[in-house]
């Protein structure tokens, strides 16, 4: 598949907009020709045109997820954005304490693709609490994603740690991890037991709960202004009284409904529940 027509990449767009929400950018169709290669491969399928046919057609089982996952797949990270870590720890958390002293907080890991940062937003919380005893009853991270492969790497907590992962330090890596004897780390059971995970759309009509928290990286770029406006505020009719929204430093771009009162970090700007 060296090139794609543009009237087969326009009709994908419509496709993906209309099936899950995903502004998929004129300018990404070189992207889109490279993520959706596998797919082609893997369902013996030689262009996007023979793709667009097949796509709702019976007996093509995986074939919508597998285009979904390909074109919004993300790199999930340890403690992947400092800023958004700590607004978390210096800001959200504490405030949280300070005005329900002794409550379990419920965080939403939203768009969590393999669960590196719903692990570390566990870990976060869990060194807090050891740093502050008692401001905190306990900690619930529900973690969620369209991407089945993605949920799967997610429940099975079996990592590789490299050297590019520093921000796993040996405490935590001692604390946290368990080393596998085939190789790789395995996320702690205490730390597995706050956090599970489910398959769901930022835009289907069921909330998930009621939170404390949510935090979205890398999944409100994919949308368009109004699909992301709709998102903001499920968000925010999930948040308890108070609650926060976090998002990566390039999630919002300015379009914050005013639902949110900005509350400026020493390292970025979290959203408050008006």
């Amino acid at each position: 598949m060296e090139t794609i027509k543009t009237s087969d990449y326009q009709a994908l767009q419509v496709y993906l907009r209309d099936a899950c929400g995903i502004l998929l950018r004129d300018s990404g169709l070189d992207l889109a020709r490279r993520r959706l290669r596998p797919v082609l491969d893997n369902h013996q399928l030689a262009s996007i045109e023979a793709l667009l046919e097949r796509l709702d057609r019976p007996g093509r089982s995986g074939l919508k997820e597998a285009v979904i996952d390909a074109i919004t797949v993300s790199e999930s990270r340890w403690f992947s954005e400092a800023s958004v870590f700590s607004m978390l720890g210096d800001q959200v958390l504490p405030d949280i304490a300070r005005r329900n002293a002794g409550k379990r907080v419920a965080i939403w890991s939203a768009a969590c693709s393999t669960g590196q940062e719903s692990y570390s937003i566990a870990m976060a919380a869990s060194e807090f609490r050891e740093q502050n005893p008692g401001n905190l009853g306990g900690v619930r991270v529900l973690a969620t994603d369209t991407s089945r492969s993605a949920l799967e790497v997610a429940r099975r907590a079996h990592y590789e740690l490299g050297p590019e992962d520093t921000n796993i330090t040996s405490r935590r890596k001692e604390r946290f991890f368990r080393s596998i004897e085939k190789g790789g780390w395995r996320i702690s059971p205490e730390i597995r037991a706050l956090v599970e995970f489910r398959e769901l759309n930022l835009l289907q009509r069921t909330l998930p709960g009621k939170f404390d928290v949510v935090i979205c990286q890398n999944a409100l770029v994919y949308y368009s202004a109004e699909k992301r406006k709709a998102i903001l505020t499920r968000f925010h009719a999930t948040l308890n009284s108070g609650g926060y929204l976090i998002a990566g430093s390039s999630e919002l771009a300015g379009e914050v409904p005013d639902l949110y009162e900005p509350i400026e970090c020493h390292k970025g700007t979290a959203y408050r529940k008006r």
